[in-house]
């Protein structure tokens, strides 16, 4: 696979000063009166064509600072950005806009920016107008535009001038989700055509849905990298090591799927059909889901919770007994189990069951167990009416002959 961009040993060190007469200071004293920041730390990595890969961390992580050293924005401080053909970059809404000109005349401003000839804007102008959705809007000054109308506009000159790397910052999550949709699936057609993207969010599914390869960032430094699902988990565990004041949560060292404190564990998972454990079944079938409990403690805060996901890692369902309205409590040293009785109204496909034990209503707060792809299970077929998609409403239809 063709590498179109290498990032080696990236460092950008910011220099803090309390006040502008420190840095003056600074330059005729010969004497630091600053503090440094370090907001990226020997970072590499590569990017691959046709590859989406996505950069996931917690505020403050370094996702913006290396999207803007890869885009040029802004120098490193150290280390070397190869790319191998044009890079295009969406990251802070309007930045190449100028706002007293119309959306029609910044096309050509900001296309001309991110690199396209006055030729290349001609051409693709219908194109953008079109895509944008924006209509007579764009013959107004973007000083009257709405940010999603900005986020509009900036995304379709984007993606129409063609870019072999084109770098995505948080841009989609402003706007409307019919022009979300609709951004997601020429990101796919551009796949296609060997385009790669990288891909910033804090949107999980989208994160799930779009890349190829997850990156976390944390304190300026690459802490995992691997496949959307692998670096999501651990993504989760370290949001919730954030409120861990204690230091008590782990990973599992059995399963890296896992943490906590462990103080309340799952022991088992099971689904159960007229009370066989089974991992095939038919769209509606009535299902126990069965959650094994050991708790090491007592408390009466305790809040079990389940999770389903189709093959792409997209969560289709959760929920759990705080959103059901259901108070538990356990005692140190004994066994639980607590049941989920539901119906299996999704569609054809391959699933995986996850489970959480924790405090209040998510498991940032205290978790005692998180547990991912606990197990695998299949919808292989309907004994009723088929249906398109991953959920079965169950519409009434009335047909009548209008007189």
């Amino acid at each position: 696979m063709n590498k179109v961009l290498e990032v080696k040993n990236i460092t950008k060190v910011y220099k803090k000063y309390n006040t502008n007469f420190d840095r003056l200071k600074e330059i005729f004293f010969k004497k630091s009166y600053h503090e440094e920041f370090v907001s990226n730390d020997n970072i590499s990595f590569d990017l691959y064509e046709s590859e989406t890969l996505g950069i996931i961390g917690i505020n403050g992580a370094g996702k913006s600072t290396i999207l803007k050293i890869i885009a040029g924005v802004i120098a490193p401080t150290s280390g070397e950005i190869v790319k191998h053909g044009r890079v295009t970059a969406l990251l802070e809404l309007g930045t190449g806009f100028n706002d007293e000109m119309t959306g029609y005349e910044n096309i050509f401003l900001n296309g001309r920016l991110i690199g396209m000839t006055q030729e290349e804007c001609e051409n693709n102008l219908e194109k953008i107008i079109t895509f944008s959705e924006l209509g007579q809007h764009i013959y107004e000054p973007i000083k009257t535009y709405s940010s999603g109308m900005k986020m509009r506009l900036a995304f379709s000159i984007a993606i129409f001038s063609e870019p072999k790397i084109l770098i995505v910052d948080e841009a989609l999550s402003v706007g409307d989700a019919h022009f979300a949709a609709k951004c997601t699936k020429i990101l796919k057609q551009r796949k296609e055509k060997n385009m790669s993207i990288i891909y910033v969010s804090h949107d999980l599914n989208s994160l799930k849905l779009l890349s190829d390869r997850l990156i976390m960032l944390n304190t300026g430094k690459v802490v995992e990298q691997g496949t959307p699902e692998e670096v999501i988990n651990k993504y989760n565990f370290l949001i919730a090591k954030l409120n861990d004041d204690d230091d008590t949560l782990q990973i599992s060292q059995q399963n890296t799927n896992a943490f906590g404190t462990f103080d309340i564990e799952i022991k088992k998972i099971s689904i159960k059909k007229e009370n066989e454990t089974l991992v095939d079944f038919v769209t509606g079938d009535l299902v126990d889901i069965e959650l094994e409990l050991y708790s090491k403690i007592t408390t009466d805060d305790l809040t079990i919770g389940i999770h389903i996901r189709d093959k792409f890692s997209q969560d289709i369902f959760g929920t759990n007994t705080f959103y059901q309205n259901k108070k538990l409590s356990v005692k140190a040293g004994n066994k639980y189990t607590c049941t989920y009785t539901m119906r299996l109204n999704i569609g054809v496909g391959q699933y995986t069951l996850g489970a959480a034990v924790h405090t209040s209503d998510w498991h940032t707060e205290l978790c005692y167990h998180w547990f991912d792809n606990a197990l695998n299970f299949n919808i292989s077929g309907t004994k009723e009416n088929l249906f398109i998609g991953l959920c079965r409403l169950e519409p009434s239809i009335n047909f009548i002959e209008e007189k």
